[in-house]
């Protein structure tokens, strides 16, 4: 099992509904596997930098996850059929960032 973060643009367009749906299957998708499914970051609605797919905004969700690759691999396939995904990444993460979410702050970085 190895640590990854899903970066996904939707369409902007889009209900709320539907975006949910499309996130809530991927998450599906990873637990039918064996994976978990960690934190889920909605950023919502922002503009881009330059046009992409003739779109000036999009809606960004960031799914953090622990999964084998084959689970990560059907993901991605997933991702890239789904119209209403304008543009998805896959990263892996390093393992000790596994989880970094849900850990307790390890006082590194105190103010005082």
């Amino acid at each position: 099992m190895r640590p990854y973060e899903i970066a996904v643009i939707f369409d902007a367009g889009l209900d709320e509904n539907d975006v949910k749906a499309t996130t809530d299957r991927v998450a599906e998708t990873i637990r039918q596997a064996g994976g978990s499914v960690g934190r889920i970051d909605r950023w919502g609605r922002r503009t881009f930098a330059y046009e992409l797919k003739h779109k000036t905004e999009g809606i960004y969700v960031f799914i953090e996850i622990v999964s084998d690759p084959p689970a990560v691999a059907e993901v991605d396939r997933m991702l890239s059929l789904a119209d209403e995904v304008l543009r998805h990444r896959v990263i892996r993460q390093p393992d000790k960032f596994a989880g970094r979410g849900s850990a307790e702050p390890s006082g590194e970085a105190t103010t005082t």
